[in-house]
């Protein structure tokens, strides 16, 4: 990736860290609205740091036409660490799903999203647990975090979950062993005009927020790289069409699979 030089410095990028994207990539979600398990399985949707249940609003409803169940909880992702907003956000959730008499519950995540399905399964499992899709997850850490992390703004608008989100062995995803459950991974390799100085800065292909490379996860079933930024990635119609393939299929689209490293 070539990032164009930007003018828009820190305040600019972390202002974009917590702004809710209401764009819409591709063709209307009524495209989707055929086939599927007819209520009988329930996804679980989990938001960024720093954004809202709304940030997911579009790729919910994509997924209930095509027949799940869905319950898209909000969660207070600035206001606490990573192992509380967890158990505090995932269990209640199941429970919804438990209420529409599903048998399987699916997860798709977006970012920090990705972090909390990770640590509450390698605490705890859940009966009946289907297929996860992590949409742009700092499984790796992310190196926006690393530069930014001690800023007063940042600190501000992420809060203790930000700070957790750094790579290397100080960050809470290098305490997080591989994945034991069927995943899908899709991450970007372009980025906002706001965060092309933070792609400057970040190694190799990436989405302005996470690298490619640290969007992998050991144990990962499927890892699919697309051409969107970090903030809208979810709002796609691709990315929306490939992740109802996998939670249907197990596996992304042949013609868009990318190949795996042995």
């Amino acid at each position: 990736m070539g990032p164009a030089r930007s003018r828009i410095g820190p305040v600019g990028g972390l202002l974009l860290l917590c702004a809710v994207s209401f764009q819409s990539i591709g063709h209307g979600v009524g495209d989707f609205a055929e086939g599927g398990p007819l209520g009988e399985e329930c996804v679980v949707l989990l938001h960024g740091l720093a954004r809202s249940r709304y940030s997911l609003q579009r790729m919910e409803e994509a997924i209930r036409l095509k027949g799940f169940n869905a319950v898209n909880p909000g969660y207070p992702s600035r206001e606490k660490p990573v192992e509380v907003l967890a158990l505090e956000t995932i269990p209640p959730a199941v429970s919804r799903c438990r209420e529409k008499k599903t048998h399987t519950v699916h997860f798709v995540t977006h970012s920090l999203g990705g972090i909390l399905v990770r640590y509450y399964l390698a605490q705890r499992s859940i009966a009946g647990l289907g297929r996860v899709v992590m949409l742009s997850p700092p499984n790796g850490g992310s190196e926006a975090a690393d530069i930014l992390r001690e800023s007063p703004w940042y600190q501000w608008l992420n809060g203790p979950a930000g700070q957790q989100l750094v790579t290397g062995p100080q960050g809470i995803a290098a305490r997080l062993g591989p994945v034991t459950y069927p995943v899908g991974i899709i991450t970007g390799n372009r980025h906002t005009f706001f965060d092309a100085w933070l792609a400057r800065r970040i190694p190799g292909e990436d989405d302005g927020k996470v690298a490619v490379e640290r969007a992998k996860v050991a144990g990962m079933a499927e890892f699919l790289v697309l051409p969107y930024a970090h903030p809208f990635i979810m709002n796609a119609h691709e990315v929306i069409a490939e992740t109802l393939h996998f939670l249907l299929h197990g596996r992304f689209r042949p013609r868009a699979v990318q190949p795996q490293e042995p």
